[in-house]
């Protein structure tokens, strides 16, 4: 088992965050390097394949999941995203491309957890937004 999935449930082809980097209570920074084998490139779009927008935001939604449950703020948690406000797509992420996720807590309760981060690649913004997912303790991961 890789670091990572200690603190999230996803598997391959679906766990979309490498690493943690940093986190504490307020801010939480991971990466992950989008491969050209992941499965999306053939059909996104062939010929000029691209990270789709949604699975940038599901990144970070993931990376922030994990930094709190890495923290153990809220045992261990799932958290399911509910609402996404304010995305926006600023650069493309191509194959073979790392993004670094840089998020913020917001809010931490016991049954949710609003969110904002920042993806990059390099120091160019990639995507923003903010979420909230909400929180299931009773299922172990």
């Amino acid at each position: 088992m890789s670091e990572i999935e200690k603190y999230l449930p996803h598997r391959e082809p679906f766990l979309l965050v490498d690493s943690l980097e940093s986190y504490d209570n307020e801010r939480i920074v991971g990466k992950k390097l989008f491969s050209e084998q992941m499965v999306f490139f053939a059909g996104h779009f062939p010929g000029y394949p691209v990270v789709p927008g949604v699975l940038l935001i599901e990144s970070m939604a993931q990376c922030g999941g994990a930094g709190v449950n890495a923290q153990g703020t809220l045992g261990e948690a799932l958290f399911f995203l509910a609402t996404v406000e304010k995305a926006k797509f600023r650069r493309q992420v191509k194959p073979n491309e790392e993004v670094r996720f840089e998020i913020e807590n917001l809010r931490v309760t016991s049954r949710t957890l609003k969110q904002k981060g920042k993806a990059f690649v390099g120091e160019e913004l990639a995507a923003e937004a903010e979420w909230l997912c909400l929180v299931d303790t009773s299922q172990p991961k």
